[in-house]
């Protein structure tokens, strides 16, 4: 945090700073009047919206351009797909290091930003160069060595560019708003709601428009167009440059952490003192770049040893960090330690998640997909109705909830961070029940006629709709808040790198859920048994999974509740300065 008394000019009459320590884009302390609020936040949106159509555009189909135009077989098309989505939560780590450590979110996202357009424009070109196009025939496509190569350094550069931009650009977005005025910080709340609304809008776009183009246009078209749509993101990024507020890069977390968790070994046979003791700046500011003072907490009593004077520390003007550590500097190791058992108990809610992508779309090929006597809708693009459902609730969320909530809580955004993923959690388990009791029902009409060897059955696939409806809505609860919370609970020099952990859930709960079919179906084929998940969905009891599912769920909720009741919230300093 930049150490300026910040003081009226007297052409600048009553303009006002903000307290939380952000800059503009010149370095000067950012005014209030000038930097700052929706006016930021319009550009950030239009950023996150044009930048999820390019993933999506691309990613959505991915597994079809492999299997069509570089002759992979289903399986391998699905598993380098799978291989690559598992590092697009993976590489968001790296770049969240960078933006807390030394480049901060806005340097973050420009540079990543510009690897993530290369990347796009590599892929388009091996869709319509010559030299990079696979030739084909009637025999089907036969890429060479190079042209495959060519394409997985497309794929993986967008990789990297994405793992700079996800991490960071939903904190960017919320540190336009100064969490010291009590107006703005109101603000914060609803930003999250229209950030991810704005992430499905761009979800929508791309699982409609672009796959059509993709199978009835062409793949240049339908990668040309995510391409330029990546530009126009960042052409809106770049345009509120002069509006945005930056947070200061505050040295590598890693490193603090790791100090902390040195001194304090190297202390533990000391006792810990009065509060009133423990080491911290004289200054009113944090002596961590960008990062105003936590208040010390109770919990981890251990970790305090890190902070406690020794005689020897008092000889020395500068002591090291290695042997003694301020208050707020233990207090962020705390707050990750807080942290990671509500991050644990969202895993489940991922891998209820991950089912819209498999045993959703299992469910659905066995069923009716006509709409009228000619136009079949596939069964993965019911999942348009999840992005719906998110369209729908996030303004209902912010505009009707929320008020009405806080007539009754007094919470000035209606529910607490946690309420609000716990809400969320409920509803997921509806989803399983709901997805259940229609495989039940669907179970039923094949036995009762003897449907066992159809490969559809006469019943509508818009059966499926309430359970994405239903996850569509657990989303704008559980996934939402758990981005405000994840912003708001993680220190300031922090938040970029706890933003990317957050992420990991995704790929832990797609892992999960791996791992549970692996278990059934090993379980339930013993003795020659077709079970659960067979190829002849009609002969399995994929409602049994969803009855796992929904008995995990609970059980992972209860488990929730307990660690919400006995959450501590983070508490900062209040800069006096």
């Amino acid at each position: 945090m930049v150490d300026v008394i910040k003081k009226h000019d007297e052409n600048e009459g009553d303009d006002l700073y903000t307290e939380d320590g952000t800059l503009d884009i010149r370095k000067r302390p950012a005014n209030k009047k000038k930097t700052g609020n929706w006016k930021a936040c319009s550009f950030i949106l239009g950023n996150e919206c044009s930048e999820r159509l390019a993933y999506y555009g691309m990613s959505t189909n991915l597994v079809n351009y492999l299997h069509d135009q570089f002759g992979q077989n289903n399986a391998t098309a699905a598993k380098n797909v799978n291989t690559w989505s598992g590092t697009c939560y993976i590489t968001p780590l790296l770049g969240a290091f960078l933006a807390d450590s030394y480049l901060g979110r806005y340097w973050t996202i420009a540079s990543f930003s510009c690897i993530y357009v290369i990347g796009m424009a590599l892929l388009t070109f091996s869709a319509i160069a010559p030299g990079l196009k696979p030739p084909c025939d009637a025999d089907g496509c036969h890429p060479t060595g190079g042209q495959t190569a060519a394409l997985f350094i497309a794929l993986y550069l967008i990789a990297l560019g994405t793992g700079g931009i996800k991490p960071c650009v939903s904190s960017f977005g919320a540190d336009q708003f100064d969490d010291n005025d009590e107006a703005e910080k109101k603000k914060k709340s609803s930003f999250f709601n229209w950030f991810y609304f704005a992430i499905n809008i761009g979800a929508l776009i791309a699982s409609s428009v672009l796959v059509w183009i993709q199978m009835n246009v062409g793949w240049g078209w339908g990668f040309g167009v995510p391409a330029v749509a990546m530009v126009i993101a960042i052409i809106f990024f770049f345009i509120g440059s002069q509006w945005y507020r930056l947070q200061i890069p505050g040295g590598s977390p890693i490193t603090r952490i790791c100090q902390v968790l040195v001194a304090s070994f190297r202390k533990h046979g000391l006792k810990v003192p009065d509060e009133k003791s423990l080491y911290e700046t004289a200054d009113a500011e944090s002596n961590i770049k960008g990062s105003r003072k936590l208040e010390h907490t109770d919990e981890l009593k251990c970790l305090d040893k890190a902070a406690v004077v020794t005689e020897s520390d008092q000889t020395k003007d500068v002591p090291s960090p290695w042997r003694l550590c301020t208050v707020t500097q233990v207090e962020e190791l705390k707050s990750v330690i807080r942290i990671l058992p509500v991050w644990a108990s969202l895993i489940a809610f991922a891998t209820v998640y991950s089912q819209m992508g498999t045993m959703f779309v299992l469910q659905g090929n066995t069923m009716d997909q006509h709409i009228g006597p000619k136009f079949e809708i596939p069964s993965a693009s019911l999942s348009l109705f999840d992005t719906l459902s998110v369209i729908f609730w996030a303004p209902v969320y912010d505009r009707i909830i929320v008020p009405f909530a806080r007539k009754y809580t007094g919470h000035e955004h209606g529910f607490t961070q946690l309420q609000r993923i716990g809400i969320g959690l409920v509803i997921s388990i509806f989803s399983m029940i709901v997805a259940g009791i229609l495989e039940v029902v669907r179970l039923d009409i094949v036995r009762k006629n003897n449907y066992y060897e159809l490969k559809t059955i006469p019943m509508s696939i818009f059966w499926q709709v309430p359970q994405y409806f239903l996850i569509g809505a657990a989303e704008v609860f559980t996934n939402i808040g758990q981005m405000e919370f994840f912003y708001g609970e993680s220190p300031d020099a922090m938040r970029s790198l706890l933003s990317a952990l957050s992420l990991t859930t995704n790929a832990l709960g797609n892992y999960v859920s791996t791992l549970l079919v692996i278990i059934v179906t090993k379980v339930t084929t013993r003795n020659g048994n077709v079970g659960w998940i067979p190829d002849n969905m009609n002969r399995g009891h994929l409602d049994y999974f969803y009855w796992l599912l929904t008995i995990l769920s609970m059980a992972n909720f209860i488990v929730y509740l307990w660690i919400a009741k006995r959450y501590t919230y983070k508490k900062v300093s209040r800069n006096t300065d």
